[in-house]
């Protein structure tokens, strides 16, 4: 089966550019082309492509999924590698969790200053925006 990257695109749930994209940054094989020079898909670049998206899902850069792709590529190699991969994008996971939860509750403080309708030069929101120690605190905080 041929298809071409619209229908490729279309089946994957991504944009032709995005296609276009993973094949630049050669996370695609090369496509065969037509007689009229279109690009032509098959059965693999469907695979590869919702691999691809699934690891984007998951958080993962290009280069994580570049060193899947090669690892997957080379089918009788050890998995170790993988596990190790997958062990640091879960750290890297738990870091940006601690850091969301840390801004969850700066936000809710920052609410907490505000209890109802007055004027806006006295709502607690925009004078906590306004604290300077307060946003150094978050700052720093965000920057775990």
């Amino acid at each position: 089966m041929e298809i071409r990257i619209g229908d490729l695109a279309k089946r994957s749930g991504c944009e032709v550019v995005t296609v276009r994209y993973y094949e630049k940054e050669g996370l695609m094989p090369k496509p065969a082309r037509s007689g009229g020079n279109f690009r032509l898909y098959g059965d693999a670049h469907i695979e590869r492509l919702q691999f691809i998206r699934h690891c984007r899902s998951l958080d993962m850069t290009l280069s994580e999924i570049r060193t899947l792709l090669g690892l997957k590529d080379n089918p009788t190699q050890d998995c170790g590698g993988i596990n190790v991969l997958l062990d640091t994008h879960i750290q890297q996971v738990e870091v940006r969790v601690a850091a969301l939860l840390q801004l969850r509750q700066h936000l809710v403080d920052l609410r907490e200053r505000c209890s109802g309708s007055r004027p806006m030069e006295a709502c607690g929101i925009l004078i906590g925006l306004s604290d300077s120690k307060c946003h150094v605190a978050s700052a720093k905080q965000a920057n775990l």
